[in-house]
């Protein structure tokens, strides 16, 4: 009977070293392999997540858009309202302004208090994207006088909102 020689402690040692690297690649492939899962499942969280916020937004989207439109409909009515005030209202002192300066321009107040109810009238037979589309024909036709109206109305509302302090 032959005894083998029983392992020497480098030999051991050697065991171990490959055993434990055996042992530590495994842990790598794993760790990969759960980072992977992990990326893939944020990933789909993510685009589950996006998915939601698009079609909310899609939905706030649509909302505004209803919205704005009540609130234009109802402003156009308001301003088509005012202007007809103010042209009955100009009307009604045509007479002041017969006795005061003369007929001759108490008739041209009576004109543009009849304007001012035609364009009242024309107001409220226009939609909104009508109008919109006349005021973006506007612009492109008269640039320069679009500013200078541009101007002008925001002149007046700093001036409005300024003195109302």
């Amino acid at each position: 009977m032959v005894d083998t020689p029983k392992n020497t402690p480098v030999e051991l040692a050697d065991d171990n070293k490959a055993e434990a690297k055996t042992r530590f690649n495994a842990a790598l492939e794993e760790a990969k392999a759960g980072a992977a899962a992990l990326g893939a499942e944020a990933k789909q969280r993510m685009e589950g997540y996006r998915d939601q916020a698009k079609t909310k937004g899609e939905d706030m989207k649509g909302d505004a858009r209803g919205k704005a439109s009540n609130l234009a409909t109802e402003g156009k009515a308001k301003v088509s309202g005012a202007i007809a005030s103010l042209g009955k209202l100009i009307d009604e002192n045509a007479v002041k302004v017969d006795e005061a300066v003369g007929a001759q321009y108490g008739d041209c107040v009576r004109i543009a208090s009849k304007k001012l109810d035609e364009t009242a009238s024309a107001l409220d037979e226009k939609s909104v994207e009508e109008l919109t589309e006349e005021t973006r024909q506007f612009i492109r036709r008269r640039p320069s006088m679009s500013v200078g109206i541009a101007a002008a109305v925001g002149y007046l509302f700093a001036r409005t909102f300024r003195s109302s302090k």
